[in-house]
This record gives C-alpha cells, sequence and structure tokens, in this order.
C-alpha cells in the first residue's frame, strides 16, 4: 500500500499547505490539528461503524485494510472517501482563524483538548459530517445491497466528492 501512503502525504501537504503542515501522524497528536484529525476521523467512524453493524455486518473483515488485533478494518475501509469531509470543515476553520493554539494542552509533547475548549471543534465536525448524513448512509445501503447480491467489485457504490450534493454512483 506504499502508493496510498505517498498519495496521502501528497494530498495532506496541498490541503494544509500554507498552515504548518508537517505531517499526519494518527494517534501521535504532535500538534493541534492532528489532534483535531484524530477527534473528527473518530467521530466519522463510530458513525459509519453503526451503519455497518445496523446492516448486519463483520465489521472486524476489511476488504483493504487486513484484519489485525481489535481493529475494525471493514469501517476503515468504508470511512475513507470519507475522510474529506473533516479535512475540508479544518482547512475552512484554519482559513477563518477558529483554530486556536491556546485551546490545547501539550503533555509529552503530544496535544489534547479538553472539556469546554473541545465543544466548539467537536460541534463544527459533527455538523459538517451530519451534512452528508444521507450520502453516508446511502453509501452503506447500496454496499449491503452489492455484497448481498455477490456483485463484481466495479458494481459496488463509488463516492463522489466534490459535488454539492455529493452522491452514490452505481
Amino acid at each position: 500500500m506504499g502508493l496510498e501512503g505517498i498519495s496521502a502525504k501528497m494530498y495532506f501537504e496541498t490541503i494544509f499547505a500554507g498552515y504548518n503542515w508537517t505531517a499526519r501522524r494518527p494517534r501521535v497528536k504532535h500538534d493541534a490539528l492532528n489532534c483535531l484529525m484524530d477527534i473528527g476521523y473518530t467521530m466519522l467512524f463510530n458513525i459509519i461503524n453503526g451503519l455497518l453493524e445496523l446492516f448486519g455486518f463483520d465489521t472486524y473483515v476489511g476488504v483493504l485494510h487486513r484484519q489485525f488485533f481489535h481493529r475494525k478494518s471493514l469501517v476503515c475501509d468504508i470511512m475513507e472517501p470519507f475522510r474529506p469531509i473533516i479535512d475540508s470543515v479544518l482547512v475552512k476553520a484554519l482559513h477563518l482563524g477558529q483554530i486556536h493554539e491556546k485551546d490545547f494542552s501539550i503533555e509529552n509533547k503530544q496535544y489534547f483538548i479538553y472539556g469546554k475548549k473541545a465543544v466548539p471543534y467537536i460541534t463544527l465536525m459533527l455538523q459538517e459530517v451530519l451534512k452528508y448524513k444521507d450520502e453516508i448512509f446511502l453509501y452503506v445501503q447500496q454496499y449491503y445491497r452489492a455484497f448481498m447480491r455477490q456483485k463484481a467489485a466495479e458494481e459496488f457504490p463509488v463516492y463522489v466528492i466534490g459535488e454539492k450534493n455529493a452522491s452514490c454512483k452505481l
């Protein structure tokens, strides 16, 4: 999956250009932005996990993400096309000056945000995710239908981003 890593590096360098971006380091929280990304991706993860479980999927068995001890690999697979929801709201917040370093605590060289200081950030990201709730649901529903009908990989839903009302296409 080296291509995925190279693509991700270029993607993050491009969208966060001009904001002192160094790297995406999940779970390390070496800056405020990575801390917020972890929070936003966790919210998205849990929403998608709930939908997959609603449809009866074994969320530990993934397609691209390999099974790993206690990792819900299918959730990781399904949430990939929706990560830009979090990324875009954070870019917008940076542009509008809504992310403030003083809101974060630094412990052992890692950024954390607690209590009332976290509320505006969580609200911002959750509101953005909820704008796409229908698209997320329809994607999981269409994925379920393709899976149950044992469709070929090319017949599974594709999430199209970048449109005003992004949609799932078969």
